[in-house]
């Protein structure tokens, strides 16, 4: 339910937009705030599975999650309908937050350590698969019956996850020591506001004082957070993990991938529909090229990492997804769904060579046994990248989009006050979806715009093309700091001989 969820949304944003009103940036928020909230308050409920008990906490956790997504379904329209569902959706966020690391404390507690790595690894690779996975059930569930399906499907989810869980009968084992509270306010408050600046950039405008004093300050509080934490007996994050240039490498690669991983689902199906005119089960299907793509490249990265260590996988995966991602961004203006699968297989089989071998690396270099706390650590990071990765490429996607259809409309004789307008409302819902909601209304502006419907599609074609480029430099900045990877296989981040690697059998993505 918390990976499928990170993408699910993404395929039923024209068919929300159409129904609510919402704008593009509410759109965004919509993605976004779980993300956010997912990120914000992982390490806070790695702790409170620590404290009170995993079961307690998966129960807890599944119970928020479920009944924030039913109500994210039964969002009413009108002027509401827009704080309703980014509200629910940070409440999901925060039960996912609760219910993931609590359920990897119990595959960490249940497992005994030499059977503990293939758990690790099962659960990684699936949990992985399935951010791929949402778009396609997203759009058949569109498709074969309404938007709001995408959030009730988890509910007979939720009723087999507790079920089970009450049948396993897992032992809750606590652990001494307290919540550090104000870390976890400093962490939600810091990732918050820097993902609010980047977000209203495109509102406020890049030389608002209003945008770079919420991006400045957020990182200024994360700054104070790193501080703080150092000092506290019970830190929420154990920050020593960092001393060691391998996890830290890790997770900066991760960083990088996932501003491209996460956000890429929401901006390739929304291409789709709109610059494609494709049906959201289309949509999905033109993603299923990037969910093949990684599918195979994470088992090809499992077998570099268990051989040769992470940096080959890594490098690897940083050079192929800047390559696809710069070879797709070129054929978005073909407006050819099928010219594009190479290029994105290959953006998605670059990401696949990153993803699973430096999440196990990381945990490899775990503190002793603190897999929990590692995995804290780099899930927190993956989200809070993907939050703001969508908050930073869909600002520019909006920006460079009204700017386009400004200029189209200009060239077919609509004065400079009607282009603006009419580009202004358009770039505001562009998460419609083309041909099958042409503008409305009479007069002029409205005339001339259904004249250049595919104009308009072609401005949102080039405007795609800044974001995926963009996506290429992450994954480039990825290979510069792969480089520095100090390398190794599993058992030498473990820091094991071959035959103790053996015996205790550490992490592999291989498994």
């Amino acid at each position: 339910m918390t990976f499928i969820d990170q993408t699910i949304v993404s395929i039923a944003a024209p068919d929300i937009v159409r129904e609510l009103g919402l704008s593009a940036s509410g759109m965004q928020w919509v993605i976004n705030a779980y993300l956010l909230a997912l990120a914000a308050f992982f390490a806070v409920g790695g702790r409170l599975a620590d404290l009170y008990g995993p079961r307690r906490i998966v129960v807890i956790g599944t119970l928020v999650f479920v009944v924030s997504s039913v109500m994210c379904g039964c969002v009413p329209k009108g002027d509401a309908a827009q704080g309703w569902l980014i509200g629910f959706r940070a409440v999901q966020g925060a039960g996912a937050a609760l219910l993931f690391p609590a359920a990897l404390a119990v595959v960490v507690a249940v497992f005994p350590a030499e059977r503990r790595g293939r758990a690790l690894a099962l659960f990684f690779g699936l949990s992985g698969a399935l951010t791929a996975v949402g778009p396609l059930l997203g759009g058949w569930l569109t498709a074969a019956w309404t938007w709001r399906a995408v959030f009730w499907v988890n509910v007979p989810v939720a009723v087999v996850a507790l079920v089970l869980t009450a049948m396993a009968h897992i032992a809750d084992r606590k652990r001494t020591g307290t919540l550090d509270i104000v870390g976890a306010a400093l962490m939600a408050v810091g990732m918050g506001l820097s993902v609010l600046g980047f977000q209203q950039a495109y509102s406020w405008g890049w030389d608002s004082p209003a945008t770079w004093l919420c991006v400045a300050g957020g990182l200024a509080i994360l700054a104070v957070f790193v501080r703080y934490e150092r000092g506290v007996r019970h830190p929420l994050i154990d920050l020593r993990v960092f001393r060691d240039r391998g996890f830290t490498i890790d997770a900066v690669v991760l960083f990088c991938a996932m501003l491209a991983f996460v956000p890429l689902f929401f901006f390739a199906s929304v291409y789709a529909q709109v610059s494609l005119s494709a049906s959201p089960n289309q949509a999905a299907l033109f993603l299923l090229y990037v969910f093949a793509g990684f599918a195979i490249a994470s088992q090809w990265g499992g077998r570099i990492l268990d051989h040769r260590g992470a940096r080959p996988a890594l490098k690897a995966g940083a050079v192929l997804g800047c390559v696809g991602f710069a070879l797709w961004a070129g054929k978005l203006t073909d407006l050819s769904m099928h010219d594009q699968w190479p290029y994105a297989a290959l953006a998605g089989a670059g990401i696949g060579f990153i993803l699973a071998p430096a999440s196990t690396d990381a945990v490899n270099r775990a503190i002793g046994p603190s897999y929990g706390e590692v995995t804290g650590v780099t899930q927190t990071v993956r989200n809070y990248a993907a939050s703001v990765g969508m908050a930073v490429f869909g600002t520019v996607l909006t920006h460079v989009t009204r700017s386009n259809v400004t200029s189209t409309l200009e060239s077919r004789g609509l004065s400079a006050e009607q282009a603006r307008d009419t580009a202004h409302h358009l770039s505001s819902s562009i998460t419609g979806s083309g041909d099958a909601s042409p503008p409305s209304g009479t007069g002029a502006a409205a005339d001339r715009t259904r004249d250049v419907v595919s104009a308009v599609r072609m401005d949102f074609a080039e405007a795609n093309q800044w974001v995926f480029y963009g996506m290429a430099v992450a994954l480039g900045i990825a290979f510069l700091f792969a480089l520095w990877h100090p390398g190794g296989t599993a058992a030498d981040a473990a820091g094991l001989s071959s035959a103790e690697a053996q015996d205790q059998h550490v992490p592999t993505t291989a498994d």
